[in-house]
């Protein structure tokens, strides 16, 4: 007979044993040194290398050795790190925290400028990054950062003549000892500034002490088991607040193992290598999925569709059972599910490495159907919801009790209830120190009694289910005086795989517009049923272009009301990226570029017709 496997073991590193990022680190290392923590990929030899605790505590120690010899920073200094997420991430990041230093994450896609204000307004002294394009692209802006002493690149090779400013990490190491040098660092010490996404307008520094993060940890912890035996795979970049507390810290509180995903591009491949069994995403990579599977079953035909569909909706009435919320499969269906998971659920679930037993997905709102999709064919996906004031996480569905169109219930020791206009409050140990350096707000944001004030309108239902209704101050009012969602809009125009990004328009207008990025190759689908040049750029512009764009619009939109509906689009191929400044490193759109940027399509829009 075959053994059974051994039951999966739990092995957290709890709040109360570990009060600082770095003594964190350090029970770690001392309760498994010989377990694999991290798995990267090495480009020069073609292949993945595995790192144990005992590897990582070297090198930080060397590390920690080089700030003490090269730098020695006082406590409550800035240093700032834009990488990929890597081994090299956490190395900097610990050493730094052992030292008192208080880290600054930067997005590796952002722009120049942001990049130039986040350094001096936080006064970092010192900042890793990638590589001499990287260091290249922000050198013009160096002027204005005169407390910037040490930029550190990450690849190896010969640094740019820039005095004694610029170093590779190599040289950076070459000749330092590893170091045991401490600073007796507090719970409620600064530990890192996280920089807002800036949205409209420029970004806030989000201060986080230790105490904030870790307690956050331990309460995400207490809320879904993660186990010794789990392994994470970390594409989300580390300076994303979900990515680090949840992808980051919580493993190292666990004893998991996190492998660093190539790139976004290879994901599709590295899950398949890797086959992860924690998943932690934002819905535009799901949304990405769920797109390329739809794509599928266009090509395939009707038979296909239809049995996907029966999965699916098999799936749900199981999942729903499972919840307690429906009455259980017959001896029927039963008997048909195994026959629908071999020949659909189980495809999807091969494409996401076959072992996945957690997929979280937050940052943003998923789409009811999306989920609907997913759960039903067997992916465990726990919808969540936080801010980076925050720490970030606020609530979330449990396996045992997961409502899909929900955030789930408040974490253990998390406060929530709702303020005037049903604003969503949040009190608790996680809840932030303020804004760095911008006290007014700070004051704005979380009041004299303690409470998070998050500009997010929701509902509590009887269990107990936080609700997100929408935003305080992304409601759009027509000058019919409708109000609308519109990040609810574009959420359910983006599930057809035409619509690659979509900003809804229409504040102080007479109707709702949009402005648009098709897919291409759906594009070229398109086009061509329209007998248009799907290559010439005029064909975007035509009006039978405009008139199908609107149909696939409306067909998305129609649980909506009436004045909801899309009346008019400006299309284009040229996706809205950080590098043209239209969306955030969290791929939040910047509505107020958007506008100045399409000013003359807009007001295209809305002339006399």
């Amino acid at each position: 007979m075959p053994q059974a496997s051994a039951p999966p073991t739990l092995d957290t590193i709890a709040y109360a044993d570990a009060w600082t990022l770095p003594a964190l680190f350090e029970r770690r290392y001392q309760r498994s040194p010989q377990a694999e923590a991290y798995r990267q990929f090495q480009p020069a030899m073609g292949s993945w290398r595995s790192y144990t605790w005992g590897d990582l505590h070297a090198l930080v120690r060397r590390w920690r050795g080089a700030f003490v010899v090269r730098e020695a920073l006082p406590a409550g200094a800035r240093v700032a790190v834009m990488l990929r997420n890597s081994v090299e991430w956490v190395c900097f990041d610990q050493a730094a925290q052992s030292l008192g230093l208080v880290v600054v994450p930067l997005y590796a896609t952002d722009n120049p400028e942001n990049i130039a204000y986040i350094l001096g307004n936080c006064g970092a002294r010192v900042l890793l990054v990638g590589d001499a394009r990287q260091w290249q692209a922000l050198a013009p802006h160096a002027a204005q950062l005169p407390q910037l002493s040490r930029v550190l690149l990450c690849a190896s090779g010969t640094a740019p003549e820039a005095g004694d400013l610029v170093r590779t990490v190599d040289q950076w190491l070459a000749g330092v000892h590893e170091s045991d040098a401490r600073v007796g660092v507090d719970a409620d010490a600064l530990a890192t500034i996280v920089y807002t996404s800036g949205t409209t307008g420029r970004p806030k520094g989000v201060m986080l002490s230790h105490r904030n993060i870790l307690s956050n940890v331990d309460a995400v912890l207490q809320t879904v088991p993660v186990y010794r035996e789990d392994l994470f795979l970390s594409f989300l970049p580390l300076s994303h607040a979900l990515e680090r507390t949840v992808g980051y810290y919580a493993p190292m509180a666990t004893g998991s193992a996190v492998a660093f995903s190539r790139s976004v591009p290879d994901l599709p491949e590295d899950l398949v290598t890797i086959r992860p069994t924690v998943l932690v995403s934002v819905p535009r990579i799901y949304e990405r999925i769920y797109a390329k599977i739809q794509q599928g079953l266009e090509a395939k035909g009707a038979p296909a569709r239809q049995l996907f569909a029966w999965a699916e909706t098999a799936g749900w009435h199981r999942f729903e059972a499972a919840q307690h919320r429906g009455e259980p499969p017959g001896p029927a269906a039963d008997m048909m599910w195994p026959v629908l998971r071999h020949l659909v659920a189980d495809k999807l679930l091969e494409r996401l490495g076959g072992r996945l037993r957690i997929a979280v997905s937050g940052g943003a709102p998923v789409s009811k159907k999306l989920m609907h999709c997913f759960i039903g064919l067997g992916l465990p996906v726990l919808q969540g919801y936080g801010l980076t004031e925050a720490a970030p996480i606020v609530s979330a569905n449990r396996p045992e009790d997961n409502v899909p169109e929900s955030v789930g219930r408040p974490l253990p020791g998390i406060e929530v209830k709702l303020g005037p206009a049903d604003e969503l409050l949040v009190r608790g140990p996680n809840v932030m120190q303020g804004y760095w350096q911008d006290p007014a707000k700070t004051a704005e944001t979380i009041d004299p009694e303690g409470w998070l004030h998050t500009g997010d309108i929701a509902r509590i239902d009887e269990g107990g289910h936080v609700h997100i209704v929408g935003r305080l101050k992304d409601i759009l009012v027509t000058s019919t005086g409708e109000k609308l969602p519109p990040a609810d809009l574009e959420l359910a125009i983006t599930e057809d795989p035409l619509f690659e990004q979509v900003m809804v328009i229409g504040e102080g207008r007479p109707f709702v517009a949009a402005l648009a990025v098709l897919n291409r190759d759906e594009w070229e689908k398109l086009a061509t049923t329209l007998e248009l040049d799907p290559q010439a750029p005029s064909s975007l512009q035509r009006p039978a272009a405009t008139e199908a764009v609107l149909r696939r619009m409306a067909e998305r939109l129609a649980a909506f009301p009436s004045y909801a509906r899309v009346r008019q689009a400006s299309l284009t191929l040229e996706p809205w990226s950080t590098d043209n400044g239209l969306i955030t490193p969290t791929m939040k759109l910047r509505r107020r570029q958007l506008e100045a940027r399409f000013e003359r399509e807009i007001e295209g829009m809305y002339a006399p017709r």
